[in-house]
């Protein structure tokens, strides 16, 4: 199964919120976050994809092509998507942030499961009562739609998947696996 799955980890942002620097190089207990979301994501996949918008030789030097996106101006996750499913050659990309360093070692079987299952074009993990919209596995047919809708000016990624057959996949038992890291605050409140 997992040589069919492309993993993608977002890191095109600005980084607003942590102060306008690059959310997945900023260090947890000694490692890059992405490096964090590298070690969880890349066991569960065939291969894996990074999105970054600056940075890129720093990204690059985790082994790992790194996608910038095809729109201008950081246009958002979508965008980050749209250029990594041009990219892969799977059937099937799974998404994960840069800033969620603990998501679930079993987050791509359990996905995976749920969207064959459905017979669904994405699943998309739940916990919390809430969607986690950037943690989900879709079809790479789906290129053509993301792309019309982000010609469309359309950012808004739960816009985007309710156009879409999605199956929600409950992650409740492992709610706090997809705390992520926004500010300096919260860097400093997961570090040992």
């Amino acid at each position: 199964m997992k040589e069919q799955i492309t993993g993608l980890i977002l890191a095109g942002g600005q980084g607003r919120r942590m102060g306008g620097v690059d959310k997945g190089l900023q260090e947890l207990d000694g490692r890059p976050l992405v490096k964090w979301v590298l070690d969880r994501l890349t066991p569960q996949v065939g291969g894996v994809l990074i999105s970054a918008n600056q940075n890129l030789p720093r990204y690059a030097g985790f082994g790992h092509p790194v996608l910038p996106d095809r729109l201008g101006g950081f246009a958002g996750p979508l965008a980050g998507l749209q250029a990594a499913l041009a990219q892969a050659t799977t059937t099937l990309l799974v998404t994960a942030p840069c800033d969620s360093p603990f998501l679930p070692d079993d987050l791509v079987a359990r996905l995976h499961h749920a969207l064959v299952a459905e017979q669904a074009e994405l699943a998309v993990a739940c916990a919390g009562g809430r969607a986690h919209r950037a943690f989900c596995l879709l079809r790479r047919e789906l290129l053509p739609q993301l792309d019309a809708f982000l010609a469309a000016g359309e950012r808004r990624v739960g816009l985007w998947h309710a156009a879409l057959k999605v199956v929600e996949v409950d992650f409740s038992d492992e709610a706090a696996a997809f705390s992520n890291i926004n500010t300096a605050d919260d860097l400093a409140r997961f570090a040992k």
